[in-house]
């Protein structure tokens, strides 16, 4: 169990969150499947609220915002900044398209969201009262985000400038794959890679895999709780996954990390 109370160091996956057409259903789901509770509803923020394990913050949800209903139910990623007007501007400078601009929200902090010359949506999370992710490593939190597209050399290109990343290539030339560091880290952040072969005409995006302590059991109460599972838990170098999707289609990775990950 890790507890982090600090503000995440720049081009960090910090947060991750999800717009849902019935709140309360998705709040059910996520509790069931994952052992979330959650903080109050607060109206004045559209009606967001933070899913929590043992008290710490792990993600956040929403209800739908007004003239978004048609919009993709998907999770959105946020990279930590700690000065996001001028990492806003950089990025579109960098190439990207700028979707909200930098905006405060209340006390917690500051947020964007932009598109990566790629395609792929991604937020940037200014901290203040709310530093993002504090806890982390622990059933229920997030265990890894990366992003796939079908042009990963664009994208690492971008990031680097944007962030800094250090990169390490763990893929192949079918399947290009790659670690990233952010300045000043001791391990990987996250991970920029090529779409599966065989997944068709993937849109390219960030994704979000939630640490679990049994990928096979995690799948099972998907099923129950009413979501769907794309891909049967299996094992891979680190770990065990399976790939899931919830109430409203957002698709998301259960993970047992192995001990070396």
């Amino acid at each position: 169990m890790t507890t982090h109370s600090n503000p995440w160091p720049a081009g960090t996956p910090c947060w991750v969150d999800l717009m849902a057409s019935d709140l309360g259903r998705t709040q059910a789901f996520y509790r069931d499947v994952l052992g979330w509770d959650y903080t109050e509803s607060q109206p004045e923020y559209g009606g967001y609220c933070n899913a929590q394990v043992g008290g710490e913050m792990v993600a956040g949800l929403s209800p739908t915002m007004e003239g978004m209903e048609s919009a993709p139910h998907v999770w959105s990623v946020y990279l930590a900044t700690n000065d996001i007007a001028a990492r806003a501007a950089q990025a579109v400078e960098a190439g990207a398209t700028q979707i909200y601009e930098p905006m405060e929200i209340g006390p917690f902090g500051s947020m964007a969201m932009l598109a990566d010359p790629t395609g792929a949506a991604f937020g940037l999370w200014q901290a203040d009262e709310h530093v993002g992710f504090t806890r982390v490593e622990e059933p229920g939190a997030v265990a890894w985000c990366d992003l796939m597209t079908a042009d990963p050399a664009a994208a690492r290109d971008f990031y680097g400038r944007l962030f800094g990343y250090a990169y390490q290539d763990i893929g192949d030339e079918s399947m290009p794959y790659a670690l990233f560091t952010v300045p000043g880290g001791d391990r990987p952040a996250g991970g920029i890679g090529g779409p599966d072969p065989n997944a068709g005409d993937a849109q390219p995006g960030w994704g979000v895999a939630f640490q679990v302590e049994d990928v096979d059991a995690a799948a099972e109460r998907v099923r129950t709780a009413g979501g769907t599972i794309s891909s049967e838990p299996s094992d891979f170098e680190y770990g065990r996954m399976a790939v899931a999707a919830g109430p409203d289609g957002e698709v998301f990775v259960l993970m047992t990390p192995s001990e070396s990950m």
